[in-house]
Formats: C-alpha cells, structure tokens, sequence
C-alpha cells in the first residue's frame, strides 16, 4: 500500500501566516550513532564536468528511491507543521573513477545480483525517459559507455563492487 502525501510549497517564515498557537520545538538530542548494514553508493566516471556530475548523480538515485521503498525514510516535518517529501534513511556516498574502473564496478554489480541503475553517454543526448530506456535499451552490456552507476546492497558486497574506486573530492 502506497501513502500519498499532499505536500505544501516550501514558503520562508515570513510568507507564512502567524499562528496563535505554535508548538514547542522538539529538541534535537543527539544518540547513538546510527549503522547501517547497507550502502547506497554512486560511482562517476573522473572525466565528467561538475553539472553532469549532478545530473548524473540525481538521475542514478532516484532509480534505488523508486524501485527499493526501504531504502526510503519517513517524511520530514518542521516545527510549524510545514510537511516535506521523504528522503533516503542513511547517506549516499559519492566515488569516481576512470572508464575502466566503471566497467570493472559494473560488471562486479550485476555479478552480485545487486540492485543497480546506469547512466550511459548517450543520455546526455536524449530528453525524455522514453529515449533514455531506448538508448541503453540499443547497446549490448559489454559495450555500454557508463559514466555512472548507482548500486545498493550489503556494505561489504557494495566495497568489493567499488574496488578501485576513490571517494569523490
């Protein structure tokens, strides 16, 4: 079952009408550190500029969002009531590396069977997610030009993926 959330436009404190009764902040207290027995992880390939990084990266995790829910944590709330949209419930970690290393982590993902999403060159040429499918849809796995790939799973399968990764400056 799927819960929709009527979520507001974020509007600064001014914008926002006064009320008369405002509840007490709860206070952050900080715990125990959280661990997670999983790692959601993005590797990019060295050479892309910093906006198709960013784009790459977007594109590359909102493919685990959608398809893994439990990758997915509660909806965010602030103080005033003002609701906002979920987000992931532990950190993405950020890797680059050069072509081969792409290859190399790519092949290890789907060797493990681990959930994956890729972002080829090719996209950067398309539009729309339908062309985008029908891209890599058109090139065999050995001969996809991967800039990106995202992969989750269990934190050790997900290092020996990155083998030969750098963590991205």
């Amino acid at each position: 079952m799927q819960t929709t959330y009527k979520t507001p436009p974020c509007r600064d404190r001014q914008s926002r009408p006064m009320s008369t009764s405002t509840p007490a902040p709860v206070p952050f207290e900080p715990a125990e550190p959280i661990r997670f027995d999983t790692k959601i992880a993005v590797l990019l390939r060295a050479d892309l500029a910093s906006w198709q990084r960013l784009n790459v990266t977007a594109f590359l995790v909102s493919g685990l969002g959608a398809t893994l829910p439990e990758v997915v944590g509660e909806p965010y709330e602030d103080a005033d009531g003002a609701r906002y949209l979920s987000m992931f419930r532990q950190p993405v970690l950020v890797f680059e590396g050069e072509k081969e290393t792409l290859r190399a982590a790519h092949g290890r993902a789907l060797g493990r069977a681990l959930p994956c999403a890729v972002f080829t060159a090719d996209l950067f040429a398309t539009g729309n997610d339908r062309d985008n499918r029908a891209a890599v849809r058109a090139v065999p796995t050995a001969d996809l030009d991967l800039v990106g790939l995202a992969v989750y799973g269990p934190r050790g399968g997900v290092d020996k993926v990155l083998k030969g990764a750098r963590m991205h400056p």
